[in-house]
């Protein structure tokens, strides 16, 4: 079942094809690459926070910023998917947003091809 009510940030290295494909499913996404044009990691991260969005990002330094530097986060999932897999994106982030709805909200998400973990937040 789909939780529409989740809202997402996605930053400028996000796929704008994921953007396009949680729009078409409902949901609420807003993309950094329409809105600005420069912005720090802490900036967004603060951003996704304060909005309770769930930030989409293939950058690994958010990896960092929410466990080492401790930043509140609202949820990240990190998106590492090599070229030759990024056929099957849309589909697996459009699953993996059915399956696990409200609990990647304050979660920390590394989607791969055919792998997903899930690393809860404090």
């Amino acid at each position: 079942m789909s939780d529409t009510a989740l809202r997402f940030l996605a930053d400028e290295s996000c796929d704008f094809g994921v953007v396009q494909a949680l729009r078409a499913e409902g949901y609420d996404v807003i993309a950094l690459t329409e809105i600005t044009s420069r912005t720090t990691d802490s900036e967004v991260i603060a951003q996704a926070y304060s909005e309770k969005r769930i930030l989409l990002t293939e950058d690994k330094d958010f990896g960092q910023l929410v466990f080492a530097s401790q930043a509140d986060s609202a949820g990240v999932i990190l998106i590492r998917y090599p070229g030759n897999a990024r056929k099957s994106l849309q589909e697996a982030i459009i699953k993996l947003i059915r399956q696990q709805g409200s609990d990647i909200q304050s979660a920390f998400v590394v989607m791969q091809p055919g792998q997903v973990r899930v690393r809860r937040n404090k």
